[in-house]
């Protein structure tokens, strides 16, 4: 999937005629917590660009919605006038980049919903794995 990746970044970047340091934020498909940051190295982003929407250290894979969950950790930060681009990736179905212009609307609108990050960080709930194994059915009661 790197390939889809990479390409559909380049991609877009070359038919909008930009570079990295033309966008305020980057958002990749993050299935680790490494591939995102590989990839903006990568291609010349910084870690300015995506730490924000870096979810799948605290939230985990969450498959193809890592990148709108990225996406909204971003906006949560972000201010009018800004570029975002994301990158994502779709098991099989190769890549999709988009460009993201950030309005004067979001200042009104950022907070009509709890931030993206205060509710991963105040909502925690820890479990032993035991009961992560009941859940995932790795461990089942004898008949």
């Amino acid at each position: 999937y790197e390939q889809h990746l990479y390409s559909a970044t380049r991609e877009m970047m070359d038919k909008v005629n930009k570079k990295p340091e033309d966008f305020d934020y980057v958002i990749f498909h993050q299935p680790n917590g490494k591939f995102p940051q590989n990839a903006a190295k990568k291609l010349g982003f910084t870690q300015d660009q995506y730490k924000y929407g870096l979810l799948c250290p605290t939230l985990g894979n969450t498959y193809s919605g890592s990148s709108p969950m990225g996406l909204a950790a971003t906006l949560d930060q972000a201010e009018p006038g800004q570029l975002i681009l994301l990158v994502s990736y779709g098991s099989g179905a190769g890549s999709d980049a988009f460009i993201f212009q950030t309005t004067d609307r979001l200042p009104e609108v950022k907070d009509l919903a709890p931030r993206t990050r205060k509710q991963l960080d105040e909502h925690k709930i820890y479990i032993e794995y035991g009961t992560y194994a009941k859940f995932r059915r790795k461990i089942l009661r004898p008949e």
